[in-house]
């Protein structure tokens, strides 16, 4: 039985990203969590009590060329993932959402999943970048707080 929080963060992603009305955007499908995993096991990251999660994680690491290419609208955020290789050197992470529920917000929480994940992703790559598209104003500041704390180059997409 899925627990309380489960259906909870699922309305969250859907309030924010509305990714039903955007074919464009990851839904991740049990392929993509696959892809996700064999790229490095931080991708997907949660924190979560007994009631079930309280913040969800997206991150992929890609290289500098496809998130450009993203960034540019040449390709859009599935084929962002698409064409991320298994096994490269990975120079950028795209924070593609970061999911909190509303009583973990503001507690320094989310960006310390975030960051923890980045390191762990750049222990093994070569990450200088960070690549958001921001669909709310906590996410912009989110994005800004982690490339500060990490020293990271920060790439915003617009909405």
């Amino acid at each position: 039985m899925a627990k309380p929080n489960f259906a909870r963060m699922m309305q969250v992603i859907d309030e924010t990203f509305a990714t039903r009305n955007d074919p464009g955007q990851i839904s991740v499908s049990p392929a993509q969590q696959k892809k996700l995993a064999a790229i490095h096991p931080s991708t997907l990251s949660e924190l979560a009590n007994d009631d079930g999660p309280l913040i969800w994680l997206l991150l992929i690491p890609t290289t500098k060329e496809i998130a450009d290419a993203f960034l540019s609208g040449k390709i859009t955020e599935k084929e962002l993932l698409d064409k991320t290789p298994i096994g490269a050197s990975y120079d950028c992470i795209y924070l593609c959402s970061a999911s909190t529920l509303p009583e973990a917000r503001g507690k320094g929480q989310t960006k310390s999943l975030c960051i923890k994940a980045i390191k762990e992703i750049a222990a093994l790559h070569p990450i200088k970048t960070l690549l958001v598209w921001p669909f709310t104003k906590e996410g912009n500041i989110l994005a800004k707080k982690i490339a500060n704390q990490t020293g990271l180059e920060l790439l915003v997409k617009e909405k």
